[in-house]
């Protein structure tokens, strides 16, 4: 039976200063002035559709966590971000202990922001920082410096902000194990409550993709992450998704959810949500006009949804797996049928199959990878897929 989960929002900020060449990020750069007004009406109008739509899913759950994504959401103004919080409380309540962040690019903040992002509501701040080596922000087209970033970190600890999250990549262009270590440690002397630590991948439709650097090998960027990941240990963040490491009590809850099969509406341009409707059994995924253009003309309009699809049963384990599998510590095995409708028995021959390459726990009661499975991931996922073919190969 399926039982709604946990309900977050989503809200996409798409412009940034310039386009990174590794994004695939829907971010543009920014050409002018940003409309921020306009913007901010816009994603009400677009909060209101989707709650107007989607009324007996949403009705009576609180929101749990909110994530601002981008692009770069520092770059509006904490008058701004206090407008879209300040509406969406006006239409859905929020849990008393509500997460609520706001990536934010150190090369974006001006001097006093953080205190006015705080007093807005906002009570965590994800620095997307990659490296502190000014070498190869370089390379990977980062506007910051190492010491913007440090300088920033000190200035919302400064401003009462108790809890935020340094993201960091490895195997970058020209990186050794030594400058990816370095790049822990000097992370870790900033204490923050959470560090994410992932390898950079060249994705399609990029920059990198058109002209790619030279990389690590694969050899090389795994020992980067068992290294770092020990170091990371050591100092007291434990892993418990393939990229996130948190201290005691600090875990994202918004990312959490995403990993955890939960609901999310998505606001914004291109943003994506999914809801699952407990009394139907339904769940829809929903997508919003990619460009700002676009989204800006058509926001809360029909013209404003780019797709709108209910999940078909058969599809429920994928959707499942791609996201719970990556959890270190597992989840428990009645979840998946909680969230997704389906019995255990809809995926019990695939269990089989993954247990007997070594890739699942044996535990009945939590769905769990093993240290092989969460290396061959990829493969693991790809078990539960609509393809028999796949299932034994």
């Amino acid at each position: 039976m399926l039982i709604a989960p946990p309900l977050s929002l989503y809200i996409h900020i798409p412009w940034c200063v310039k386009k990174c060449p590794y994004c695939d990020f829907n971010s543009h750069a920014q050409v002018g002035g940003i409309p921020q007004d306009a913007y901010v009406a816009a994603l009400l109008a677009d909060l209101d559709r989707d709650l107007g739509d989607f009324g007996d899913a949403v009705g009576g759950r609180d929101l749990h966590s909110i994530f601002f994504g981008g692009g770069t959401p520092s770059l509006f103004s904490p008058a701004s971000i206090g407008r879209i919080l300040d509406g969406v409380g006006e239409r859905v309540s929020f849990d008393r202990n509500i997460e609520i962040t706001l990536e934010t690019n150190p090369g974006t903040v001006e001097h006093g922001r953080f205190d006015g992002y705080l007093a807005a509501g906002v009570n965590r701040i994800s620095f997307g920082v990659q490296s502190f080596d000014d070498d190869k922000l370089r390379r990977l087209g980062r506007i910051h410096s190492a010491s913007d970033a440090a300088r920033v970190v000190g200035e919302a600890r400064d401003a009462g902000f108790d809890n935020f999250n340094i993201d960091l990549m490895y195997a970058l262009p020209g990186q050794d194990l030594a400058a990816a270590a370095s790049d822990i440690e000097q992370a870790i002397a900033l204490a923050p409550t959470h560090i994410s630590h992932y390898q950079l991948t060249i994705e399609p439709n990029t920059v990198f993709a058109s002209r790619p650097p030279v990389l690590p090998d694969s050899n090389a960027a795994w020992d980067m992450q068992e290294h770092c990941q020990q170091m990371l240990a050591d100092a007291g963040y434990a892993q418990y998704e393939i990229s996130a490491y948190a201290q005691a009590g600090r875990r994202s809850q918004h990312n959490l959810n995403y990993w955890q099969f939960g609901d999310y509406l998505g606001i914004g341009a291109g943003a994506h949500g999914k809801l699952s409707d407990a009394a139907s059994g339904i769940i829809k995924r929903r997508a919003k006009q990619r460009t700002p253009r676009a989204y800006l003309e058509h926001a809360g309009q029909p013209r404003g949804i780019a797709s709108d699809v209910a999940l078909a049963s058969i599809d429920l384990p994928f959707e499942y797996m791609m996201n719970a599998l990556r959890l270190v510590d597992g989840t428990p095995m009645k979840e998946f049928s909680e969230r997704t409708g389906l019995g255990i028995e809809a995926i019990a021959p695939i269990l089989d199959a993954a247990r007997g390459k070594g890739w699942i726990d044996e535990d009945s009661e939590i769905l769990l990878t093993t240290e092989t499975g969460q290396r061959f991931l990829n493969d693991v996922i790809a078990l539960f897929l609509d393809e028999p073919e796949q299932r034994h190969a």
